[in-house]
């Protein structure tokens, strides 16, 4: 299957971009919490997937949760705590960039994180979940996966590109050597962690533009009816000439070099 086209794409998310406003309109009138995870290897496409949910929406109700490494303190605390607090307040839609599932795939693979401590959060996830959707939390997690050879070709364009340079680190060329590693923590968190109250769901990433189509319409179709009427609005007349400000602007480039 070849890639789906930029204008084609285009074309495809402009009535699903319609009905993730309808959904959070929907979300704030019926003071839902929706929780969204986006796990998966590195360059699998998770920002590409967050940008095309959120940047429609008003960023007041919809936030991005992208924590760096835990500090000294944090790592003293209970696991999930540096999490809890970006959990989503009533009307909210919290969308988690990487989440508490580090802890089965980075730190576990990367050494960061002991037998003992990943065991203990296989056993402790399932119920911390259960806290959540037992709360009223509206849970989704989603797995992007891509085949290692999609992921040698765009870390090979992040170390081209200066304006994607920034997305690669240390950790993320040492990763590569641990494919497989990843692939062995990745089955054993599914097992772990996949359940009725909080199901994993595999998207096919190799092509990104078809993985994000396929991913919010997976989203919206598993939430209820969410038709909510926007408000209605006036707009009557001015009433008079619309003013003219006077201030100094800078002035375009006029003419720019193309070389």
């Amino acid at each position: 299957m070849s890639d789906l086209k930029r204008k084609d794409y285009e074309k495809l998310i402009e009535p699903l971009e319609e009905e993730l406003v309808s959904m959070a309109r929907w979300a704030r009138h019926a003071k839902q919490r929706i929780c969204v995870i986006f796990e998966g290897r590195d360059t699998a496409g998770k920002g590409g997937a967050i940008r095309a949910i959120g940047h429609r929406l008003n960023p007041r109700q919809c936030r991005v949760v992208a924590l760096s490494k835990p500090t000294e303190r944090e790592m003293g605390q209970w696991y999930f705590q540096r999490y809890v607090e970006h959990l989503p307040a009533e009307g909210e839609i919290v969308l988690f960039d990487r989440s508490w599932y580090n802890r089965a795939g980075v730190e576990k693979v990367m050494g960061f994180a002991d037998e003992k401590q990943v065991a203990s959060f296989l056993e402790e996830a399932p119920r911390f979940e259960r806290m959540l959707a037992d709360d009223g939390i509206v849970l989704f997690k989603y797995w992007l996966t891509t085949d290692q050879v999609q992921q040698e070709e765009r870390l090979a364009e992040r170390l081209e590109d200066p304006l994607k340079r920034w997305k690669l680190s240390p950790i993320d060329l040492a990763a590569r050597e641990k494919y497989r590693a990843y692939t062995e923590a990745r089955e054993a968190m599914l097992r772990a962690t996949h359940t009725d109250h909080a199901p994993w769901t595999l998207v096919d990433f190799n092509d990104q533009k078809r993985g994000r189509l396929t991913l919010i319409r997976d989203l919206l179709d598993r939430l209820p009816d969410m038709h909510v009427d926007p408000p209605e609005l006036e707009f009557p007349p001015l009433g008079h000439e619309p003013y003219e400000e006077s201030y100094s602007v800078l002035e375009p480039v006029a003419d720019y070099p193309l070389d």
